[in-house]
């Protein structure tokens, strides 16, 4: 099942996406279940009832946004994929390396990525999300993935030179509308098993990233269980599993995303998320 959040005529609310087009969740449930965070966490059963219903609008008549638009925590991995630990000629770390972005940083499917008039260093990051459901503390890592919704894409794209201003990469990676989530989240109960997958960052169409998900260092029931032990995951939270190798400030010369340029990030069993490159006041 693959669920959206979107906005059409001026009201924002969330779905169903079906062959046919969006089943409006919201309109239905929205009295017990005002947006997707909260369906995830009571009302997923009714969301699977809706899935044979008409559809209400055409896919391409709603303004997507970023699957969850009001998560409670975004955290982000960073270094956590093999091919790119060597790129960066860093250590193999001993524990996942944590960061956090702020839920207006991300844009949803087809809307623009801005660039800021501050730098000029806007790297492509595709990565896999992980939306929690039942959340929890202290999760064991053999009962992580019962506590997964689903899966989707991100674009964790970053403004480097403000990225290593300090240790904390927070302020590269929380620019206003710099990254992208979506297109749709596809539910737990359609991915088995996150590592089968494969990640494809494209840039124009070129392939500038390409890795099985199965090259991360610290899989997806790994990350839970270490994350829940600090903190409570809830539901809605969105756990963005870290990079792959080819980034563009690792590049010679380095690639970065420009005005003009489109970024699309593909993951096998979840689909495309695609956003143009735009210079923000332009």
């Amino acid at each position: 099942m693959k669920l959206v959040s979107f906005r059409v005529g001026g009201k924002s609310s969330y779905g169903v996406v079906t062959d046919g087009g969006v089943i409006d969740a919201g309109r239905r449930l929205g009295a017990a279940f005002p947006d997707l965070k909260s369906a995830l966490a009571g009302g997923l059963e009714k969301l699977r009832a809706l899935a044979g219903a008409a559809p209400d609008h055409a896919l391409e008549a709603v303004e997507l946004l970023p699957v969850i638009p009001n998560p409670d925590k975004i955290f982000c991995i960073g270094v956590n994929y093999m091919t790119h630990l060597k790129e960066t000629g860093r250590p193999t770390p001993t524990h996942p390396m944590i960061f956090v972005r702020f839920a207006d940083s991300l844009v949803g499917h087809g809307r623009p990525m801005l660039r800021p008039p501050e730098s000029i260093q806007y790297d492509f990051e595709g990565e896999l999300a992980v939306v929690m459901g039942s959340g929890g503390r202290r999760i064991p890592r053999e009962r992580a993935l019962e506590h997964v919704a689903g899966y989707a894409c991100i674009n964790e794209g970053t403004l480097r030179d403000w990225q290593r201003h300090t240790a904390q990469f927070l302020p590269g990676k929380s620019f206003e509308q710099s990254g992208a989530f979506g297109p749709w989240m596809v539910t737990a109960d359609e991915i088995a098993d996150p590592s089968t997958l494969t990640l494809t960052t494209r840039l124009n169409g070129e392939v500038m990233q390409h890795a099985e998900v199965s090259d991360l260092i610290f899989d997806v029931p790994a990350l839970i269980a270490y994350i829940s032990t600090f903190t409570t995951l809830r539901p809605g939270d969105v756990i963005s599993t870290g990079t792959t190798g080819g980034v563009g400030a690792y590049r010679e010369p380095p690639v970065w995303m420009k005005a003009g340029d489109t970024a699309e990030v593909e993951i096998s069993g979840i689909g495309t998320l695609r956003n143009p490159i735009v210079d923000e006041g332009g």
